[in-house]
């Protein structure tokens, strides 16, 4: 009987969708386990064999930890609304959600075809309005809530109006710090439109006006993850910075908590510290300058007190409301020119950019209070806005940013740390004596913390504060494909929707682009935009992360009619065990979703404050990239050999697979964003050879890359062919035998026939291909089980660690093994069959039921390891006569002294080296060797 893997794989999942073999109840006497994979975006590519890594490695756990006996949550759905599906369905030509249906369509196809446990009952997409109804039910709780600091938690707005008309806020530390004072009777007497500009400063979505990354080809806002080295990260297009009003979520109010829960749950150290990092939780004192010849004075916020008497220069943020105003005349062309400058420059940016210095001096002093130095004030990118107060003092000799800036822009550096400043070299030390420092002198800088902190605050030009560098997270897009906001404007005053109002559909268009004003394009739907009452709705939409930072909970009560999720759903089903995604969302989605989870238990609704309980970040799949050299004028293509022999004024193109290059593709769409040309005509160019002129394929030289696999690289490769040319259970294994699931790795296919031949070699210890049936209910020996329970052990130890390179080894092994034993025992093989499940689910099954079972192999019992079956009975022995070693002998470990000199004399080997004559005496080392004196 013949491994014929097409028609076993398509027949068994066939009949697990038939039979809904992965359907989970939310009612279950078993433990629960909630596996996850990261929302995945439903491009128009399709999945390359990139995609699946992380998606076998959740499937292989799922059904692992089923056949342990839990009740294993592993749902799937996707990521349909957001820019991505916008942007590729106006390159189309085409709606998005044509587009989307027709990519999810594709996906599934192909998720189908490599065998996944999903249970697709399920499914949840961004894009349906019974999926967004709750998304924007959600938002109208987060928009109809404040954070109570001294309780640290969300309550309702209703309390606050209530605190408000029965005592004002005046001295009210629950709330944020607002310059909004007033009593109880002055609350009352102000009009709605100013009550409601006051809750606008306490609610937790919340719209302002704000510097925002403004696309204009993409004709939306973008978040600083979707900016790089100033163009979009989709597109490559220019951004620039323009203040307009958008919706925000108050995330910085959960900095702490957000901080402290890091400390509760399983993410990678990495991780961990990627999140702190953006957070960036610092404490210092924030103080006054006065600015000389104004009555205006420069607020800094600062980690190092102690330095003060070091300060030889201020940096305020170019975004700054006292660079207008405190720029000398003979200042304002450069800072204008610097502006313009900065403008097209991302956060991401100015914050990790440590080589390029740049910076415009405003011409204005400010004067240190303590010993009245004129302190030059310039603006540079380094210094953001949002974070702290928007300026900083800079002391070069203590640090290394503005011991750069100071030796670019010749800014004399005053030393207070004595020897511990070389001149060449700032040094960020605590440890240091202070000179120069005024009433500092003398005092360790650790020391002289406090005692600076003390002064400030006596004198009243300052105070302690802890300072985040996290701002609030941008909550709006000027866009079409997204979740509209259920929020109607009116006089100023944002007035939610009602709750049996949603969800509040977005309209159907053919044809959309950019709005008026940089307004998003439903402002161009004038008949829905524009109500009878005089009322207008909110033109921009949600943005990406609105849809993927709750669903998590939707797959717990995905049906419901009545509620986001049953409470009853989300206690059983609680946090999510085990979730598996990239890095990428490291600072993005980890951390929304965390607030949302975090609001959402704080109002009542679920019973957990942490979505996630442990983590994994999969690798990448890389691909290998070719590039070569092309002369426009003369028609000519170069081998990258020639090119670095001296060939001059060529340009470097992109270019599909090497093997297939000349004959398949006649036309090649190069990648704009890598700074490629955008298309080329092969057709017409001729090959440039060392030798010869003719087309010699072969010989050809390109130049290869590993590189992320991209559609625009030419480097993916579609998992359908591989699933096609080797089966669904090759293609797993060989994903998981690449390496550790954690590591990026290249591509290359040829190890996957060694993978492929195991499965064959598994086939054929259950059925000859001539034969047909081999297996046997004959009982097994101690060195067959001794072979089944090492695997067990292996397998199971490397499964939970998510070692699953090493089991694909381990399974290699085993059948190996077995192979050479000749064990064709179902007591054997059925296990094997079980621990094998997870990893080639289809094999397993059709062999499982070849063994006469009739349920499915997926609601077996989990082998048992049984160590007894490992524990050695008999050894080796080295035996040697004289000290040296003539032969081995196999002798039970039990044996005592007289029963080994017996076994060892009568050995027919050891009769010929002694020859007859009587030893002296036998040393037996027992478990190690034995020696004979003659």
């Amino acid at each position: 009987m013949e491994y014929d893997f097409r028609k076993i794989e398509q027949g068994w999942q066939d009949k697990w969708k038939e039979t809904n073999a992965y359907k989970v109840s939310n009612d279950s006497a078993k433990p629960k386990y909630y596996v996850l994979d990261m929302f995945p975006y439903p491009s128009g590519a399709g999945l390359h064999v990139g995609h699946p890594l992380g998606y076998i490695a959740s499937d292989i756990y799922s059904r692992y930890k089923r056949l342990k006996g839990y009740n294993v949550l592993h749902p799937m759905g996707y990521d349909s609304f957001g820019l991505p599906a916008e942007q590729y369905a106006l390159e189309t030509g085409q709606h998005p959600a044509v587009t989307t249906e027709k990519n999810i369509a594709t996906f599934r196809s192909q998720l189908d075809k490599i065998g996944f446990c999903y249970d697709w009952s399920r499914e949840v997409r961004t894009s349906d309005p019974n999926y967004y109804k709750w998304t924007q039910w959600i938002f109208l709780q987060i928009f109809h809530s404040w954070y109570d600091r001294v309780a640290k938690k969300a309550k309702p707005i209703s309390e606050l109006i209530e605190s408000f008309a029965n005592n004002g806020n005046v001295g009210d530390d629950r709330l944020l710090t607002t310059d909004h004072r007033f009593t109880a009777s002055e609350w009352k007497a102000f009009t709605d439109v100013r009550k409601q500009e006051i809750l606008m400063d306490y609610r937790l979505s919340f719209s302002a006006y704000g510097e925002v990354n403004w696309c204009e080809a993409l004709g939306t806002v973008l978040a600083n993850d979707e900016v790089v080295n100033g163009v979009s990260e989709r597109g490559g297009y220019p951004v620039v910075k323009k203040k307009m009003r958008q919706w925000y979520l108050r995330i910085t109010e959960y900095a702490d908590r957000l901080l402290e829960g890091l400390e509760r749950i399983e993410f990678s150290d990495a991780m961990k510290e990627m999140q702190k990092n953006w957070i960036g939780k610092s404490q210092g004192a924030e103080m006054d300058f006065a600015i000389k010849n104004t009555d205006k004075n420069l607020r800094v916020y600062t980690t190092r007190p102690d330095t003060i008497f070091g300060v030889d220069f201020m940096v305020v943020a170019p975004e700054h409301e006292l660079v207008a105003q405190i720029t000398t005349a003979d200042q304002k062309a450069d800072i204008q020119k610097y502006l313009d400058y900065v403008k097209s420059r991302s956060e991401r940016e100015r914050m990790s950019e440590v080589k390029q210095i740049t910076g415009c001096f405003t011409g204005a002093y400010a004067i240190n209070p303590f010993d009245g130095k004129e302190i030059p004030i310039w603006i540079a990118e380094y210094v953001l806005a949002g974070y702290g107060t928007g300026a900083i003092m800079a002391v070069p000799c203590g640090d290394p940013r503005d011991y750069g800036f100071a030796k670019h822009f010749n800014i004399p550096i005053t030393n207070i740390i004595g020897s511990h400043f070389n001149g060449e070299e700032a040094n960020a030390t605590k440890e240091a004596i202070l000179e120069n420092s005024g009433f500092l002198n003398g005092l360790v800088m650790k020391d002289a913390m406090n005692v600076a902190l003390n002064k400030i605050e006596e004198m009243g030009i300052g105070k302690r504060k802890v300072n985040y560098r996290m701002r609030d997270a941008g909550f709006s897009r000027q866009r079409y494909w997204g979740e509209p906001f259920p929020i109607i404007w009116s006089d100023g005053i944002a007035i939610p929707l009602e709750a049996e109002e949603l969800p509040l559909i977005l309209p159907v268009v053919e044809k959309y682009g950019p709005g008026p004003e940089g307004e998003g394009p439903l402002a161009n739907i004038t008949d829905w935009i524009n109500l009878p009452n005089g009322g207008r709705r909110e033109t921009s939409t949600m943005p990406g992360y609105a849809g993927s930072s709750w669903y998590f909970l939707r797959y717990m009560d995905p049906h419901n009619d009545t509620a986001f999720c049953d409470k009853k759903a989300s206690d059983y089903w609680g946090q999510v065990d085990l979730y598996i995604g990239g890095t990428e969302h490291a600072v993005g989605h980890l951390l929304y979703s965390r607030l949302w989870t975090k609001i959402l238990f704080d109002l009542g609704y679920v019973g957990h404050d942490e979505p996630f309980k442990k983590l994994v970040n999969q690798g990448m799949i890389v691909g290998q990239s070719f590039f070569t050299f092309v002369d426009f004028d003369k028609k000519l293509v170069y081998p990258n050999r020639l090119v670095t022999s001296g060939l001059l004024n060529l340009k470097q193109i992109r270019v599909p697979h090497a093997d297939n290059f000349f004959e398949e593709f006649g036309i090649l769409d190069i990648s704009k964003k890598d700074g490629f040309l955008e298309a080329i005509d092969c057709k017409g160019f001729n090959i440039v050879e060392e030798k010869s002129s003719e087309k010699s394929y072969d010989a050809f030289d390109f130049q290869m890359l590993i590189e992320k696999m991209s559609k625009s690289k030419f480097n993916t490769v579609n998992p359908d062919d591989i699933v096609s040319r080797f089966g669904a259970d090759t293609f797993r294994m060989y994903e998981m035998f690449l390496g550790p699931v954690e590591q990026s790795k290249p591509w290359d296919t040829k190890g996957i026939e060694g993978v492929h031949r195991f499965l064959r070699k598994l086939w054929r210890l259950f059925n000859d291909d001539v034969k047909g049936k081999v297996w046997t209910d004959e009982k097994a020996t101690d060195a067959e089980l001794k072979i089944l329970h090492r695997t067990i052990k292996k397998i199971e130890e490397d499964t939970e660690r998510f070692s699953f390179n090493t089991a694909v080894s381990t399974f290699m092994i085993c059948v190996n093994e077995l192979a050479d034993a000749k064990c064709n025992k179902k007591e054997v093989l059925q296990q094997v069959l079980i621990l094998l499940t997870p990893y080639a689910p289809h094999i397993a099954e059709e062999l499982w039921h070849q063994l006469g079972n009739t349920t499915n192999v997926i609601d077996a019992e989990y082998p048992k390891f049984d160590g007894k079956y490992l524990i050695e009975s008999d050894k080796e022995y080295p035996i040697s006569i004289n000290g040296k070693m003539r032969t081995n002998i196999n002798i039970s470990l039990s044996a005592t002294q007289e029963e080994v000199e017996k076994i060892v004399l009568a050995n027919e080997h050891i009769q010929k080296w002694t020859e007859g004559k009587m030893p002296k005496k036998i040393i037996f080392v027992k478990g190690k060797m034995v020696n004979i004196v003659i």
